[in-house]
This record gives structure tokens, C-alpha cells and sequence, in this order.
């Protein structure tokens, strides 16, 4: 993708682009051109680098509002404009509905829908003041549109996440551009610690159409995408990136019987 998606001369911020699935966007969007920003509350054990690019790391809390503005104001004072931001940091715990409190689910749903609303229009204000305005890309999941046992707060704030940009879409349109990245599993350092060994991981792997589990560099080509020109006309969309989704369970019930 890179070699057909041009971001030179723009400026991105990716959130939790230091590791994982926000590492593979981050060394997508350098590989493109573009200078990166990533933000997290603890610097990573080694930058972040690709295409000859290295990307710009800066603490912040994505909780705290008040950081939040003073960091994109920052963003925009030292790198002269902003052109896109990816709201990729998140995540959660194993929990189930019972487990825990409300409160520690109110947490979750802090981090995946809060949190990136937050940053969204910090990132607006700046934008809406550059005659090319920008390009918000939300990391959806297919938690989102699926029971999530064990994982209710999260499917619920994705599923939020998902309704939050299309109506951004049509808000802050002409000037802003806001879509969402649907994603199913991804192969990351940390898969090994939810699906076992490399056995288990290939057995999980079986279960999606394609055969095996994303890799971070195939979110970051189409985070790159959507980020760019090429996508000039695609707003208050979400893009499904999951490999086909998961094959229905009761087509193996029925096979089994035969």
C-alpha cells in the first residue's frame, strides 16, 4: 500500500502507537510519508521507525481532557498543522458482567469511547481551522456488533465508538473526514497471552474465513488508506477488517451430523 498511498508533507497522531496494532498503523503511516506522532502514558522500550522515519513520542493521558487539549495544541505549535488522527488506544481486561462493579466497567468504557471522543475534538479544533481540514479514523472492533462474553463493556464502547464517528462524519463534514476500522483478531505480541501457544493461535486462526489471525502491517494499510486522498470521498464509514469474520457455529453442528 505504501507505494500507491502518498501522505507526505502531512502530520498524523496515532494513540497507543507504540506497540501492537498501533505500532503496524504508525510504520504504515511513515512507510506513506507522512510525520507521525504517537502518544502513550509510558514511552516505549524502543521508537517506533519506518520508511528511513522515525515517529515522535509524547506522554499523555488520554483521560485527562485538559492534557488532551494542551497536547494537540502542542501537536499543532511545533508541527505547524494536523491532518490525522487514529484513536487506537484501548483494550480490556477479562471480565464478565459480574465480576468487578460497575465502577471497573465504567472504566473500560472511559478508555474506548470517552477517551477517544476527547481527542476527537481537540483534534477538530485544530483541523477545522486548516483549509484541508483532516481525517479521524476511529479503531473499531467486531466486539462491537456481537455478543462479547467476558468483554461486555468493551463490545458496548466499540458499538458506541461505531454510531460516534457516523455522526461526527456528518457534522463535521465538508472539512473533516471520520470512518471506522472494524477489527477482528489481530496477531500481535500480546495474542500468545489470549490464545495460548502457536498452536492455539493457529487453531483460532482456523476459525476466520482467511485462515489465520490479522497482521498489524494489513490495519496499518488500511488506516493508511483511509487517511489519505485516495479515500477523498469515504466518510461515516466503517471498513470491515477482519478476514471474512467468523464462519457461523452452526454450520460445523450441521456437518457433524452428516
Amino acid at each position: 500500500m505504501a507505494s500507491v498511498i502518498e501522505l507526505g508533507g502531512r502530520v498524523a497522531v496515532v494513540t497507543g502507537g507504540t506497540r501492537g496494532v498501533g505500532a503496524g498503523i504508525t510504520r504504515a503511516l511513515l512507510e506513506a510519508g507522512a510525520e507521525v506522532v504517537v502518544c502513550a502514558r509510558r514511552p516505549p522500550e524502543q521508537p517506533v521507525r519506518a520508511g528511513g522515519r522515525t515517529a515522535r513520542f509524547l506522554p499523555l493521558d488520554l483521560r485527562d481532557a485538559d492534557a488532551v487539549t494542551g497536547f494537540f495544541q502542542r501537536v499543532r505549535r511545533e508541527c505547524g498543522r494536523l491532518d490525522v488522527l487514529v484513536n487506537n488506544a484501548g483494550g480490556t481486561p477479562y471480565r464478565m458482567l459480574d465480576e468487578g462493579g460497575a465502577q471497573r466497567h465504567a472504566r473500560v468504557v472511559e478508555l474506548n469511547l470517552l477517551a477517544p471522543l476527547t481527542a476527537s475534538l481537540a483534534a477538530y479544533e485544530v483541523m477545522r481551522e486548516q483549509p484541508a481540514g483532516g481525517s479521524i479514523v476511529m479503531i473499531g472492533s467486531v466486539s462491537g456488533s456481537r455478543p462479547s462474553p467476558g468483554s461486555a463493556a468493551y463490545g458496548a464502547a466499540k458499538a458506541g465508538l461505531d454510531q460516534l464517528a457516523r455522526t461526527m462524519a456528518v457534522e463535521w463534514a465538508p472539512l473533516v473526514r471520520v470512518n471506522t476500522l472494524v477489527l477482528g483478531m489481530v496477531r500481535t505480541e500480546l495474542a500468545q497471552v489470549h490464545y495460548g501457544d502457536e498452536e492455539g493461535v493457529a487453531a483460532v486462526g482456523r476459525t476466520v474465513p482467511l485462515g489465520r489471525l490479522a497482521d498489524p502491517a494489513e490495519v496499518g494499510d488500511a488506516c493508511a488508506f483511509l487517511a489519505s486522498d485516495r479515500a477523498s470521498y469515504i466518510s461515516g464509514a466503517s471498513l470491515l477488517v477482519h478476514g471474512g469474520g467468523e464462519r457461523p457455529a452452526f454450520l460445523d453442528a450441521a456437518t457433524a451430523n452428516h
